[in-house]
């Protein structure tokens, strides 16, 4: 209990980063990304909107890259994450799978996203549809992040939003006040004791230069 409670607890504001999968000039994830950034502030944190424009694709460019650099430098700032991505032939877009795979499991002895709070949202030119926020769960999952329950798909978004950008009064937009409220209340729960919760038994038995051994083999 005094690892899960412990009785010094941070202070500050909870950290939040914001990505989106689109760099369309009016881009609805973005504009839905920038709704949840007011909302999270308004709930009193501190957010942070990483602009994909000019990242490279995973691979095509070396880790030192500028953008990759900033994206990875703010995961490891971040307590939690928004992903909002559209859902493009069934799926989350390359834009937004793209940042994900930038960013790896672990940094040297540092696992940027272990531990931390996770809330998924998606946009859809159609019917409302469940794909994106589904795949990008199974992602979170992998990053060994905590998903909260609560998710957002915004329905023919084309006409969820005024001409300056923002979100027309209604069910869907609530939805988000919602989610942005739970990832809040997530995060200031679990950011004093994320590493104790994501600490494994198998790896405690295993020492770090063990298991990169066993997971660097070149052949069997």
């Amino acid at each position: 209990m005094q690892r899960l409670l412990p009785a010094m607890r941070a202070t500050h504001a909870p950290r939040i980063l914001l990505l989106y999968g689109s760099l369309r000039e009016r881009s609805y994830s973005r504009l839905v990304t920038e709704e949840a950034a007011r909302l999270l502030q308004a709930f009193g944190a501190e957010t942070h909107i990483f602009d994909p424009s000019g990242l490279p694709l995973p691979d095509a460019a070396p880790e030192e890259h500028p953008k990759v650099q900033q994206l990875r430098d703010l995961a490891k700032w971040s307590e939690g994450m928004v992903w909002c991505s559209p859902e493009r032939h069934g799926a989350m877009t390359g834009i937004m799978k793209a940042q994900i795979d930038w960013i790896p499991l672990a940094i040297g002895s540092v696992r940027p996203t272990q531990g931390k709070t996770l809330a998924v949202m998606q946009v859809s030119g159609g019917s409302q549809s469940f794909n994106a926020v589904n795949q990008l769960r199974v992602l979170g999952r992998w990053m060994r992040m905590i998903t909260i329950p609560n998710q957002s798909s915004v329905a023919k978004a084309f006409m969820e939003f005024e001409e300056d950008g923002r979100m027309k009064p209604s069910p869907y937009y609530e939805r988000v006040v919602d989610v942005m409220e739970e990832l809040v209340k997530f995060t200031l729960l679990t950011r004093d004791c994320a590493d104790y919760l994501v600490d494994r038994y198998s790896e405690r038995r295993e020492s770090a230069e063990a298991l990169s051994k066993r997971v660097n083999l070149r052949s069997i």
